[in-house]
């Protein structure tokens, strides 16, 4: 049988293999079962060591991470929306893959741009305008 992937886009997919789950209660809905069951879902996914991942992609992934990055590069994803443990599940592995999948869009580059000429005409005389403005505000000249 072949392992199980992770399929973020068509040209990534993270294997099973790569990813730890650990399972916590979880605080908000589901009556008793709250505090007999773990139903809360801890995903970590070590984003410098993947081997799934292209460089340029990995280092997006960890400046989109924000805080849900730790010091050593491992990527924590917690969900308890759901009561069940396999939908807190599915909705972290969810999770996951949206946020690889943004991190494998490239940016795209700013290309310089020259103001038009009717645009520095526009600011000049505005600019005029406003000095003219503030002289009369001032005390008169003898």
């Amino acid at each position: 049988m072949a392992a199980v992937a992770l399929v973020c886009t068509p040209h990534i997919a993270i294997d099973e293999s790569e990813l730890d789950e650990s399972f916590v209660r979880a605080s908000g809905p589901g009556g008793q079962n709250v505090n007999k069951l773990s139903t809360a879902v801890q995903l970590r996914f070590d984003v410098r060591r993947s081997a799934a991942l292209p460089d340029a992609v990995a280092v997006r992934l960890m400046r989109l991470a924000g805080r849900r990055l730790t010091g050593d590069g491992i990527l924590v994803i917690s969900a308890q929306r759901f009561r069940t443990q396999e939908r807190n599940r599915a909705d972290a592995r969810e999770r996951l893959a949206e946020l690889v999948a943004e991190a494998a869009v490239p940016p795209v580059p700013r290309r310089a741009t020259r103001p038009t000429l009717a645009s520095k005409k526009r600011r000049l005389e505005e600019k005029s305008r406003r000095g003219s403005t503030k002289r009369l505000r001032g005390s008169p000249a003898d």
